[in-house]
């Protein structure tokens, strides 16, 4: 069976409907997902609202930029060790 990613305002929706419906189980039948998947989310996303999910977007998206930056730097840096070291400077 194929594996499906969910969206975070999916899991949101998901997550509201088993409190809607107050089932977990039922829940969790229909949406093809596990137990530990289910309260995996709840604990991630439970209490989430659209606001605070679009600043979680935006948080993750720059945590992944600065990421990226810092692998970048130390690459740069470890180039330029192994220039000065090829040169006898270092």
């Amino acid at each position: 069976m194929a594996r499906k990613r969910f969206k975070p305002e999916e899991i949101v929706a998901i997550l509201r409907e088993a409190e809607r419906l107050g089932s977990v189980q039922e829940v969790i039948r229909k949406h093809g997902i596990s137990d530990q998947t289910f309260y995996r989310w709840r604990k991630m996303y439970g209490g989430t609202g659209a606001p605070e999910l679009a600043k979680l977007k935006k948080l993750e998206a720059e945590n992944t930029k600065l990421k990226q930056l810092a692998g970048d730097q130390a690459l740069a840096i470890q180039t330029l060790k192994e220039v000065l070291g090829k040169k006898g400077w270092a």
